[in-house]
């Protein structure tokens, strides 16, 4: 099978900090003390850089390559529940769909933990309240997306975690939906 480049090392490194940096937010680091406050303004920093990139990036990383119609989606979903698999080169429907739910939720943790520190919401009930249900959302968020990439790598036969450190995916382009 050929090798093709899919993810550029932007992308890559914004997945993988990410990802760093929801682990340390979520299992190492304290709420409220300085090093986790640094580490979202950290995270809201990438997702800044990750939305730029989704415009001026690498073909497969722009929006306009992975974000689906609603009605794709559904094509999409459909052809699964009859058991097909079809071959995209960079992110199928589904997940494009949850990249941008994923960027969205850790926009909006970031968003409510700076809130937090700010006069007008300090102390605020709902704020808080708020940023831990959507750290807790972002969790199961993260539990469904490993499990999907897994399934898709045992469905289609390629390694999704290896391309997302490689950068390379394998198959051939010939037939490969965008």
């Amino acid at each position: 099978m050929q090798q093709r480049w899919v993810w550029d090392p932007f992308i890559r490194l914004f997945h993988w900090s990410l990802v760093t940096g929801i682990v340390l937010n979520s299992f190492v680091l304290e709420e409220g003390e300085q090093a986790h406050r640094w580490v979202g303004y950290t995270l809201a920093t990438l997702i800044a850089l990750r939305v730029v990139w989704g415009f001026i990036g690498s073909h497969h990383a722009r929006f306009k390559h992975f974000v689906p119609t609603p009605a794709e989606f559904r094509a999409y979903m459909a052809e699964l529940r009859q058991g097909r698999h079809p071959h995209y080169e960079g992110h199928n429907p589904a997940g494009g769909a949850m990249i941008i739910v994923l960027l969205t939720t850790v926009a909006l943790i970031a968003l409510t933990g700076w809130m937090q520190e700010t006069d007008q919401f300090w102390g605020v009930e709902w704020v808080q309240n708020t940023h831990a249900v959507l750290a807790n959302g972002l969790l199961a968020l993260i539990a469904v997306h490993v499990c999907a990439v897994l399934w898709a790598s045992r469905k289609t036969g390629e390694n999704l975690i290896k391309a997302m450190i490689t950068g390379k995916k394998s198959g051939s382009r010939e037939g490969a939906l965008d």
